[in-house]
């Protein structure tokens, strides 16, 4: 390779997803959005873990406090640390007649949706999402294989707007 020519981008780098690949970060406040709904999901499951551990140790002779506390510091890490990783892992990209979404932390995925392959658009908002003015995008496109890609951690007036950017789109391919 010569030094005119640039090393092909690799999308599943550890840094892909910076400016330097030119994609957009999520919004910050999604990173609050994953934080509340994991702690929704983890904190339920912690207090059946102290349940049982309330309820089993006694009875096997085992040390009480066990359970609830690998539980409970699993939750805590999970809320804690994971939201903000995964947050990180998230960028994106409206170009001309394709949107690129590019995800993951462990398993990475790069999807690049033209903009004729689109069927239709929703904007979807959450209870959590409302509070933080922010929505997720989903984009159909034809096919069966992966036909929904959603981008979530979009504030809201940014979410229409690239509905109306790809709507926009659809429109002048079948004028």
């Amino acid at each position: 390779m010569t030094d005119t020519q640039a090393a092909p981008t690799d999308p599943f780098a550890h840094d892909a997803l910076n400016a330097v690949e030119g994609l957009d970060p999520v919004d910050p406040a999604y990173a609050h959005v994953v934080r509340i709904t994991t702690a929704l999901n983890l904190i339920p499951l912690a207090i059946g873990a102290s349940v049982a551990d309330w309820l089993v140790m006694p009875q096997i002779g085992g040390p009480y406090g066990l359970l609830t506390t690998a539980a409970w510091l699993f939750a805590i890490l999970g809320v804690v640390t994971l939201p903000a990783r995964r947050v990180a892992r998230w960028g994106y990209r409206i170009g001309e007649g394709q949107l690129r979404v590019a995800r993951g932390w462990l398993f990475r995925t790069d999807t690049i949706v033209p903009f004729v392959r689109v069927q239709h658009i929703d904007v979807g908002q959450g209870p959590v999402e409302r509070m933080f003015g922010l929505s997720h995008l989903v984009v159909h496109t034809s096919g069966t294989h992966n036909s929904t890609v959603t981008l979530p951690g979009l504030h809201s007036d940014l979410a229409a707007a690239m509905r109306e950017t790809i709507r926009r789109h659809i429109q002048t391919d079948f004028a």
